[in-house]
């Protein structure tokens, strides 16, 4: 078996004796340490006496608490909170006897990714093991982890046996500081579409708040405590060994616990407790930490915890714009000519990609092998729609029954690259249990060795996947402008929850809003056209579906127009400038020597917003703004002349917006 070093592929270096602590000096409940390489976090772990789920104190389980370096001293950002396992077999909770600790080690690399918050990103965390064991003398490790924008810690039961093993609970919790405020979404019950992360994130509200639903709260989950420090909770390093988890619905005096998937999801299939043979590594339950948003924000944690990449050329592993009918015109998959129209504008304006969409194998006027000709024609590369069921959904869009089974899978996916296809589209997952966790990974797998890209729908949230299988481009699980065709609500909410979504959503990995349309669906927009221009850029995804009409592209000015043709999805650094969740998000990416800034606001009044330019290089650039104009249908604009020492001020509009593009002067 693969140690933890090998299965993260990172090199480990001993960090020294002078920072830790010999074998012999460990007390049986004495604390152990990790503190993240500028000194600014640590974890730390003990056996100690804490609250039983119900009733009196119990001694020797197994906690840990999380400290901030404040300007004098450690503040507790995460209160002694419980660790803790139920196997069907053993328990690993109350009366664990510390067995051992290895050294502090040092993590210290860079990969790079095909798209996401940055080309090259860097890691560098303190790690270790700690090893304990239960009544019975059965060892459990705890893997903890402590980098500079957050830490991690996973169970590992590290003894060879083929026997198969199922974890009942984990008791893993999160205690917050009183006082403090939360930014969650409900998880959904199961029902014919759902779950699939797809409900509004709420805005501020209490600590302790019980979730509407009884199936709890999503990650990732974003705090913010009296100290006004940040923190977000979610997961990282999933693999088919088992099950998504959640929080669950109540959450008394703060404390937030983990828990498994609902017996009802996927349609009632597959097992919602997670079985594995031994060893046995679970995943990381990461808690990132800042008093600074902006560290949570461009952090690339939950990549960095995970599996390095398993393809070992990425070159065919192309991010893009996506043209895209389905949003205007549901039934437009079914209908060669009106295919036809938006290939034609992808080529028009530039877009990699066009997806055809539900249920291409009824089309009338031509064939799908005829559409993707074309499309080849133009040099527009085509990606299809495919129901991930199988039996644990009841959607009956077609095509179906070919992603399940891996021989079929595999068939399918030999016949698209046969006909040029770049990628597929898979939907209604609707369960985060063992058995769909191993089939997403199989998808990924087998797509990548036939040189596919992936972009998951009706699914869960990224955990790092898109580093280990980097042709996973695009993920959903996020409450999108379709909405703008069935959900009555979603034009008045849409403004907060756009400036809520980029903290906690799409901080974790590629969100697919499918944003930027300008005309009006069954419930028209709220939002200004800037407003919707700005999404291009204030969300990241490797695939973005501009998801509005031709008519409605082709009669923008020029200006928009133009912007659109350039706006790109591979981004080589992210910076957010300024932001609070439910407010406002002002964000620069860059791409080359060229900076792309998007901006939006929800409120209800104008607001004009300063821009500090100091994420730019040295020398002077040409800033071209695209702002609101005189009513929330029209577009503003203009240039300005800038360098990192300047500001931009932008007046938005009533849930306004603007994007403003940084070009280096010659």
């Amino acid at each position: 078996m693969t140690t933890t070093a090998e299965r993260l592929g990172i090199m480990l270096t001993v960090w020294g004796a002078a920072c830790c602590m010999t074998l012999g000096a460990l007390a049986g409940s004495a604390p152990w340490s990790v503190t993240a390489p500028s000194g600014n976090l640590r974890l730390t772990v003990a056996l100690r006496k804490a609250e039983a789920d119900s009733g009196p104190a119990v001694s020797q389980r197994l906690c840990y608490t999380v400290q901030h370096a404040g300007k004098t001293a450690w503040e507790s950002v995460v209160p002694w909170s419980t660790l803790g396992i139920v196997r069907d077999d053993e328990a690993f909770v109350d009366n664990l006897v510390f067995r051992s600790a290895g050294e502090v080690q040092t993590v210290q690399q860079s990969y790079s990714m095909p798209f996401g918050k940055r080309h090259i990103c860097h890691v560098h965390a303190n790690t270790r093991r700690l090893s304990f064991q239960n009544r019975h003398g059965i060892q459990l490790d705890l893997l903890v982890w402590a980098a500079d924008e957050g830490v991690a810690f996973r169970y590992r039961f590290p003894q060879s046996e083929p026997k198969m093993h199922t974890v009942l609970q984990e008791r893993t919790s999160c205690r917050l500081p009183p006082g403090s405020i939360a930014w969650m979404s409900p998880y959904q019950l199961p029902g014919m579409y759902t779950p699939a992360y797809e409900e509004y994130y709420l805005n501020g509200i209490p600590i302790g708040t019980p979730s509407s639903s009884a199936a709890g709260w999503v990650f990732p989950a974003l705090f913010k405590t009296p100290s006004s420090r940040w923190i977000l909770l979610t997961e990282a390093g999933l693999d088919g060994t088992y099950c998504g988890s959640r929080l669950a619905a109540e959450s008394p005096g703060g404390v937030y616990r983990f828990r498994f998937p609902e017996p009802g999801d996927g349609a009632g299939t597959g097992d919602a407790h997670p079985h594995w043979s031994l060893p046995w590594t679970m995943p990381w339950r990461v808690i990132m930490v800042s008093d600074r948003l902006g560290d949570l924000f461009e952090s690339t944690l939950v990549n960095d915890l995970s599996a390095p990449s398993r393809i070992a050329d990425t070159s065919w592993i192309k991010p893009g714009r996506v043209a895209w009918s389905w949003w205007s015109d549901h039934d437009s998959p079914r209908d060669y000519a009106k295919q036809c129209r938006f290939i034609d504008l992808a080529a028009e304006m530039g877009w990699e990609y066009y997806l055809v969409d539900a249920n291409w194998t009824l089309m009338d006027g031509g064939t799908v092998r005829q559409l993707i000709d074309y499309a080849k024609q133009k040099g527009v590369g085509v990606l299809l729609w495919y129901n991930s069921g199988g039996e644990h959904n009841v959607v009956t869009e077609k095509p179906r029954g070919t992603m399940k089974a891996r021989s079929v899978r595999r068939f399918e996916f030999d016949m698209l690259r046969r006909w040029g296809v770049k990628g597929v589209k898979v939907d209604f997952f609707q369960s985060d249990k063992q058995d769909i966790i191993q089939q997403y990974l199989g998808i990924l797998q087998d797509a990548a060795d036939y040189h596919m890209l992936v972009n998951f729908h009706g699914c869960t949230v990224p955990r790092g996947w898109s580093r280990t299988w980097p042709n996973l481009v695009s993920m959903e699980a996020i409450k999108g402008e379709e909405c703008y065709s069935f959900d009555k609500t979603y034009p008045d909410r849409a403004p907060e929850f756009n400036t809520i979504a980029p903290f906690t959503r799409n901080l974790v990995g590629p969100a697919d809003l499918t944003p930027v349309a300008f005309s009006d669906n069954v419930y028209p927009h709220k939002t200004t056209v800037a407003h919707e221009l700005a999404l291009s850029v204030v969300f990241e995804c490797g695939l973005v579906h501009f998801a509005d009409s031709v008519a409605s592209y082709q009669s923008l000015p020029d200006g928009p127009k133009d912007f659109l043709r350039k706006v790109p999805v591979r981004w080589d650094d992210t910076r957010l400038i300024d932001g609070q969740p439910g407010k406002f998000v002002a964000v620069a990416r860059r791409h080359g020597h060229a900076w792309y800034v998007g901006v939006i606001q929800a409120g209800a009044e104008p607001l004009r917003v300063t821009l500090p330019c100091g994420f730019l290089a040295s020398g002077r650039f040409t800033a071209h703004v695209i702002g609101d104009g005189n009513d929330s249908r029209s577009f503003g604009s203009a240039d300005y002349h800038v360098t990192t020492d300047d500001t931009i001020t932008l007046s938005l509009r009533p849930r306004g917006g603007a994007v403003v593009l940084c070009v280096p002067e010659k």
